[in-house]
């Protein structure tokens, strides 16, 4: 194997983060807008239902994509696969829970927990103060000290949290150990047995052509797109880096909120808008994995 100078190193990396960068908006797009579409299913499917579908949709899309081959698994990369799988399925069904319970913006920010928590375990100087900083922006953005909150979306949106980091961090070996598509092919179809484990027979009793149409369109958006995105962008950033980048999402809603629904928003999100954007520039400036 070529090991490259450090003079090289040096001039690629910047490139290489801002490719990172690049790739982890465009998937906090996708799940905007991902989101945005799978509430016309909520009524339907309820909300374990709906991510269900998406998850056993995307699982059965990647199979067919990545035509995994045993030969390129080894033991330990199977179980990375594995690992990944069952955080995904915890992951989506937990913060769908949490969002039937509690307000959106809440449960973004309890979610968030889990890569901020990442991000600040991981890093290194300053990555850790960007860390920082898209947490008091998150707070700002989302006021998750608000009364009356139900203890059990509270719950969902910590666990959710939880799986979050767990989905961090096993991305991230798996990327490191499988090529292309190979883990996603393996993970997805996981997470879509574990959750139709859960939610499988209430599932199927209201299943129709135009529900699975449009499951298959929302399953597109989120998550075989975002978390494809997100795959690659870990094998270009560090992990605190990555874990700061995602705490963009709340600014794209508030700015989808802004255009698309006439939230004006608060001095305060504003101000919390502010906060997250510095932060994530500062994140994508930290050094690419090397």
């Amino acid at each position: 194997m070529v090991v490259p100078s450090l003079v090289a190193v040096t001039t690629l990396a910047p490139s290489s983060a801002r490719t990172g960068a690049g790739l982890a908006v465009t998937a906090m797009l996708c799940v905007q807008v991902g989101l945005a579409v799978s509430v016309g299913l909520f009524d339907r499917l309820g909300p374990t239902g709906t991510a269900c579908l998406r998850l056993v949709l995307a699982g059965v899309l990647l199979l067919a994509i990545g035509r995994p081959r045993p030969s390129a698994f080894t033991r330990r990369s199977l179980l990375a696969c594995a690992g990944l799988g069952t955080v995904t399925a915890g992951l989506t069904i937990l913060f769908t829970e949490a969002l039937a319970r509690i307000p959106l913006g809440t449960a973004s920010a309890l979610e968030f927990l889990g890569p901020l928590g990442v991000a600040l375990v991981r890093g290194r100087g300053r990555a850790r103060g960007w860390a920082v900083l898209a947490a008091v922006g998150v707070v700002l953005l989302t006021h998750p000290w608000s009364a009356g909150l139900d203890p059990a979306g509270v719950a969902f949106a910590l666990a959710a949290a939880a799986c979050w980091a767990g989905y961090i961090l096993l991305t991230q070996r798996v990327g490191d150990e499988l090529t292309g598509l190979t883990g996603l092919a393996v993970s997805m179809p996981v997470a879509g047995l574990v959750a139709a484990g859960v939610a499988g027979p209430d599932l199927l009793a209201h299943l129709d052509g135009p529900t699975l149409l449009s499951g298959l369109g929302i399953a597109l958006l989120l998550p075989v797109i975002p978390f494809s995105l997100e795959l690659l962008a870990l094998r270009r950033l560090t992990t605190a880096a990555f874990g700061t980048l995602m705490s963009l999402e709340p600014a794209i809603a508030l700015a989808v909120g802004l255009v698309v629904l006439g939230q004006v928003p608060t001095p305060a999100a504003a101000a919390g808008v502010a906060a997250v954007v510095v932060a994530g520039i500062g994140a994508e400036r930290t050094v690419a994995r090397t």
